[in-house]
This record gives C-alpha cells, sequence and structure tokens, in this order.
C-alpha cells in the first residue's frame, strides 16, 4: 500500500504527507479487515487521493466495484474531473505490470452515476408527456415567459449534450424548468418500451458505472439505494464516504415526504386526462379533487412547526386522500395494461402511478405516525408555512405543506449499510467534543465502536496547517449575550473595528440572513472597503467577486459556512456572529432533543450542542486553506468562552491560540495587513513572532 501510494503521489507530481500516508493506511486496513472507519483529515491533507488509492487497489485486484459518496457536486466534479484522470494515469505503469495484486494487466475505469432525474429525459423533452405546468410557459400575452426562456433553452442543450447531465448545464435553470424535460425513477416507462430507450442518457450512465472500478455518487443515491428493495447502484462491497459530516441531513432529506393541496390537484388533473369521470360522477378523480380542497383548508387551519397531534378534521382529510388516491391508482393501473402500443399515454400513466403512489403511501406514513404513541414515533411531522412577503410577490411559489421525515437514520443506516459493505467515512469534521462519538451515533454505530456486530475505529490523522502559528481564534468575552432582536449596536462596532483593521479580507458568516443583511446595511457606511452580501447576485458569483478583489468582504448565512474556499490574501478574517445552534422551535431538532431526553441522555448537548459544533468547526475552516494562508476567526458570541458548553465546542474547532483581548487581536490584523502591504511592493520584511502564532 505504500508503496502504491507513493507511485500515484510522485504520478500527479505531488509530495506525500503523513497524514495522507496514514489514512490511505487506515482505509487499505478496513477493507482488509471488513472493519469500518472514520477518518478525520484537515484541509491540505490530500484526502482524496488517499481513499482512492485503496479504494483502487482493492477494486482492480477482486474485479470489483467501490462506490465513493460525496454530499456536493463540486466534489463529485473534482474526483471526476480531475483526480481520478490524473490517478488512473500515474497508476498505469503499477497497473499493467499487475502491481494491484491482481496478476493481470489492467485499466482503471471509473464513471459518475445520479438519480434518473438528475438526466434529461429524451421521450419527455421531445413531447412524450405534457405537464401542468406548460400553461406557464407563455404568458397571457402570448409571449413566452421566463419560464418558457429556460425550456427553450434545455431544448437548445438537449440537441448538443452528450450526457444529458443537469449539472454540466451552466448557469442552470430553476426546477419547474428542469422537471419540463425529466421523470423520476417511478415515472420511467422503462428503457424497452420507451421509443428513446437505445438513447437514454440515465440508462447509459448506468451501463458505464456497471463498468466501472470506481463509481462517484451523492449521498442521497447512496441512501435510496440502501432502503430500495431494486439496486440502484452496482453491486458493490466496499463504500467511501466523502464529506461524512453531512450523511445524516443527507439521507433524512432523501427519506423525507410532504403533502399540499396544489400537489393533489396536480395527481388529480393528471388522473382526469387518463380516465374517463364522465359515466361516474362519484368518481375516484371528483374525490381526489375534492380532497385537495380540503386538505389546502385543513392546513391553512393548522399552526405552524412540529405536529404532536393530529385534528379530527386533518385525519378525516388525509384518511380520504389515502383512499381517493389508492382507488385512482387502480383505475390509472387498468388503463395502462392496454397501452403497449402507446408508449406516450403509457409514459402519462408512469407519471401519474408515480404521483398518485407517492401521496397515497405519505399520507398512510403520516396517519401511522401519529397512531402510535409519542415516544414510540419513528417519524416527525410538521407544517411548514412560506413567510407571508413570499405568498404575496408569488402565491404559487411555496404553499402550505404537510412534512414527514425520520425520527432518526442511525438505525436505517446500521442494517442497511453498516451490517452489508464495508464503509470507510471521512471529512475535515467528524470529531466533535474531543470524540467521533457524537456523529457515530447519528450514523447508527455503536458508542464505544464494537457493540451490536458493527466495529469501528476512528482515527484523526490531523492536519498539514500549523494552527496555532498561523491562526488566531478570537472569542469577543466583553460583548453581550445575543438575543433575538437583532445584532446589537455593539456587535455592529466590533465589525467595523476589526475590519478596518484587517483590511477588508472578510468573511461574514451570520446565523440567520435576516443578521447577515443588517449587518451590511449598517456597515456599508461605516467601513472603507466594498462589501458584498448574499442575495445581492447568485452566491457563486459573490464568492468569485470576493475572491478576485483582496479587500472586498462577503457576508452570508449558511451556504457560506461550508462551501467557501478563498484561499489567500483575500479570506484573513473570519467572523462568526453567533454560536449556530439550531432554532429552538425547528422540527426534527426539537423531536430529536426530546427523544434523546426520553431515554435519559442530554438532548440540547446530544443534538443542538453537537450540531452547532458541526457547523462552527465547518466555520472556522474557511479560514486556513492553504500552508501559507494566516489570519483570524473571530467569534462574537461570548458563550463560546462564559458557557458550560463552551469547552464542547472550542474542543471542536481546529487548535488555533485563543486569545479573548480585542487589542492584540486588531494589532495583529493591522500588523498582517501592513506586511501584506509591504510584499506588494517587493520588500521583504522579517518574520517577528506575536505570542507564538501570526507573524509579520
Amino acid at each position: 500500500m505504500p508503496d502504491l501510494l507513493a507511485a500515484a503521489v510522485a504520478g500527479i507530481g505531488g509530495a506525500e504527507r503523513p497524514g495522507q500516508v496514514a489514512m490511505a493506511s487506515a482505509v487499505y486496513e478496513a477493507i482488509e479487515s471488513g472493519e469500518h472507519v472514520a477518518v478525520q483529515a484537515g484541509t491540505g491533507t490530500g484526502k482524496s487521493l488517499a481513499y482512492l488509492v485503496p479504494a483502487v487497489r482493492h477494486a482492480i485486484a477482486t474485479q470489483s466495484t467501490v462506490v465513493v459518496a460525496t454530499a456536493t457536486i463540486a466534489l463529485q466534479r473534482q474526483l471526476i474531473d480531475r483526480d481520478l484522470p490524473r490517478l488512473a494515469t500515474a497508476l498505469k505503469p503499477v497497473l499493467e505490470q499487475g502491481g494491484t495484486g491482481g496478476g493481470s494487466a489492467k485499466e482503471l475505469r471509473f464513471a459518475i452515476l445520479k438519480g434518473r432525474r438528475n438526466y434529461l429525459c429524451l421521450n419527455r423533452q421531445r413531447g412524450g408527456v405534457a405537464d401542468d405546468d406548460s400553461d406557464v410557459l407563455f404568458d397571457p400575452t402570448d409571449t413566452i415567459s421566463p419560464l418558457g426562456r429556460q425550456v427553450k433553452r434545455l431544448h437548445e442543450w438537449a440537441e448538443e449534450t452528450a450526457t444529458g447531465d443537469r449539472d454540466e448545464l451552466v448557469p442552470g435553470v430553476s426546477e419547474a424548468a428542469w422537471r419540463q424535460v425529466s421523470v423520476s425513477a417511478q415515472e420511467c416507462i422503462g428503457a424497452q418500451r420507451c421509443a428513446f430507450g437505445s438513447d437514454c442518457f440515465a440508462e447509459k450512465a448506468r451501463e458505464v458505472a456497471a463498468r466501472a472500478h470506481v463509481v462517484v455518487t451523492n449521498h442521497a443515491l447512496l441512501a435510496i439505494d440502501a432502503t430500495s428493495e431494486i439496486d440502484v447502484l452496482p453491486e458493490h462491497d466496499v463504500v467511501i464516504i466523502d464529506e461524512a459530516h453531512d450523511l445524516v441531513d443527507r439521507v433524512t432529506s432523501a427519506a423525507a415526504g410532504e403533502l399540499s393541496g396544489p400537489a393533489v390537484d396536480v395527481a388529480a388533473r393528471r388522473s382526469g386526462r387518463l380516465v374517463d369521470t364522465a359515466k361516474d360522477k362519484n368518481s375516484a378523480v371528483d374525490n381526489l379533487r375534492a380532497v385537495a380542497n380540503a386538505l389546502e383548508i385543513d392546513l391553512q387551519d393548522t399552526a405552524e412547526g412540529r405536529m404532536d397531534t393530529l385534528s379530527d378534521a386533518l385525519a378525516a382529510t388525509l384518511t380520504s386522500l389515502r383512499d381517493a388516491a389508492g382507488i385512482c391508482a387502480e383505475s390509472i393501473r387498468a388503463v395502462a395494461k392496454n397501452l403497449e402500443e402507446d408508449p406516450q399515454k403509457a409514459a402519462a400513466c408512469r407519471m401519474t402511478l408515480a404521483s398518485l403512489d407517492d401521496l397515497h403511501g405519505t399520507a398512510d406514513r403520516i396517519l401511522d405516525a401519529f397512531g402510535a404513541d409519542l415516544p414510540e414515533r419513528d417519524d416527525v411531522v410538521w407544517l411548514d408555512r412560506p413567510p407571508a412577503d413570499a405568498l404575496a410577490s408569488n402565491p404559487s411559489r411555496r404553499p402550505v405543506t404537510l412534512r414527514v421525515a425520520p425520527l432518526e437514520v442511525g438505525g436505517l443506516l446500521r442494517e442497511r449499510l453498516f451490517r452489508e459493505r464495508t464503509v470507510a467515512l471521512t471529512s475535515a469534521t467528524l470529531v466533535l467534543g474531543g470524540s467521533f462519538t457524537p456523529l457515530a451515533i447519528q450514523w447508527g454505530l455503536p458508542a464505544n465502536g464494537t457493540d451490536d456486530g458493527v466495529p469501528w475505529t476512528g482515527i484523526d490523522v490531523g492536519s498539514p496547517f500549523d494552527h496555532a502559528r498561523s491562526g488566531i481564534l478570537y472569542v469577543a468575552k466583553h460583548l453581550p449575550t445575543p438575543g433575538r432582536d437583532g445584532l446589537p449596536e455593539a456587535y455592529l462596532t466590533e465589525l467595523a473595528e476589526l475590519i478596518e483593521a484587517a483590511g477588508g479580507r472578510t468573511l461574514g458568516l451570520f446565523s440567520s440572513m435576516r443578521a447577515a443583511v443588517q449587518a451590511a446595511e449598517a456597515l456599508r457606511d461605516r467601513i472603507s472597503y466594498p462589501l458584498l452580501c448574499q442575495g445581492d447576485d447568485v452566491t457563486a458569483q459573490l464568492v468569485k467577486e470576493f475572491a478576485a478583489d483582496e479587500q472586498t468582504c462577503l457576508f452570508g448565512t449558511l451556504s457560506l459556512w461550508q462551501g467557501v474556499d478563498v484561499p489567500g490574501r483575500a479570506c484573513q478574517l473570519v467572523i462568526i456572529d453567533r454560536i449556530p445552534f439550531p432554532r429552538p422551535d425547528d422540527p426534527l431538532t426539537s423531536a430529536r432533543q426530546r427523544a434523546v431526553a426520553a431515554h435519559g441522555g442530554n438532548g440540547f448537548m446530544t443534538v443542538a450542542a453537537a450540531q452547532a459544533a458541526l457547523l462552527l468547526a465547518q466555520g472556522a475552516g474557511r479560514l486556513l486553506r492553504t500552508m501559507s494562508d494566516r489570519g483570524v476567526v473571530a467569534v462574537l458570541d461570548p458563550r463560546l468562552v462564559t458557557a458550560r458548553y463552551g469547552d464542547f465546542l472550542r474542543k471542536s474547532l481546529p487548535p488555533f491560540w485563543t486569545t479573548t483581548d480585542p487589542a492584540l487581536v486588531r494589532a495583529a490584523l493591522r500588523r498582517l495587513t501592513a506586511e501584506l502591504r509591504v510584499s506588494l511592493l517587493g520588500i521583504r520584511v522579517s518574520r517577528l513572532g506575536i505570542g507564538g502564532h501570526i507573524v509579520t
């Protein structure tokens, strides 16, 4: 294994790093022993190469498939477009000599595979099925609408794309536009019946993946494969999960369901186009239309948030919905039996059945949830009501929606993933409060690593960065505890002073969009540097502008905490306004805290503090992206050092040099800024230590 990794690193033109070697060895041992492993590897470790080399060795030696699952499109593209092609080239001489233990000449094959909805459907795009949104492609003057322009662009792209992969369309299109040219797995009529089956992009991707040694996919498809009775991914015995800190949220989303009046109405209209209701005025289709109206009324009368009880009226409506959807589905199946010679109508039947089955299953699931005593419930149900201003600007955009999601996914992952395959999980953030246990429990792994027949180990291979000398963690202990009424004046003053000392170059991470906007509006007249705020433009463009101009500041919320990679001088101050605890009224978080407490645990520490620690570590990780980066992470929330849980949170962060002295931090930032200005003039500066951390 060390020789193979050395050959890969040399072939790529890099240098081996101790953490990379340790991680590759840990993944190799896990694959060989069948014991799961969780590896925390800091930014700059080279973790993708560290898990790809042992994965490739195993796949080629055994002529099997290894699945690599990531949370983000960006990492999927990095693996497919850069890492795997370079690795294939670097390992080619070794593979040709049988250096992986297989004996004969071999060539690395790899592929990317996504859910069917991510690929353009030629049958749908070329008029196979009319969509219920088709009437909004033109405005009342018969002029093509913004949605229509997007769909027109999709049709043009369909004539030139080789893959049909939505993520290759740049810039992208809205979900409403994409629905016009795509289908889900449940809606697909099958390649054998489809007129375009031989050219189907989704089927071609599956065929390529079936022959690959390494298949790159996303967490959601991995979850669907684990829970479905049908194999979505090629047969495989090893799974590598990158960005594993996001696994629980992605699996929870994949296992969630929703109901709304408009969704039921769409299913009723689709059914009405396929079933002759003229002979039966009390048809199931008419009943379904009536249920759509009743559900809309009931949901409007229901309080927003988590639901621990179900009103009699809503229970009756859900029962009617379940029954009507089931009867409609039977009628559609009867129609579909006689459509061998009409593939277009067969496709319409499949789409309608998918909608009806989803409505039937979700209604039944919600009713079942309330049929159990509260402590025994496996699902959480809540009402999601869009903000009033969103409804006023676009009443059809986000309907009032009843949602359901699993209380926890650990049991599912344990039985359907960890018991079936060998799994290696990795991320820069897996250790919370100094332990792997908080995340391991959420994944369904035993707390002590050995119980329940699912053995695992955790290893932290460290980081190539010298955090204590490259960065300061500053906690504004003198500030008041944050409240719910926006940022107090003291916080705005602190923000302005830190940004001025840093010469701009600031990424501001806020716990809410309201706080980010408030800070941006207040500071634009106080600071002498450009300030961008999330919402001013698409996030990718804002990040690009932030990286291009060293003095620009960028303020934003959740997507910036984990998705920004801006190395160098443009980001030398990361400000976090408050500890990112989940909202107390968040339905899933509050239900999970209650469930932990009911079993004698500490719900706040197990759920809320763990989630905050994870986000806090991800946010702090935006500072150091390369070996030469230096700067400050400033947390304005004094509770990080004053509260009892502060120690747990600080242990989750990189080991920066820590201070609560605002004068010291501003001085360090000013010296760092001065050095940068001098270095731009081409003058060498001697490096003088400042308390053993940031140097000038």
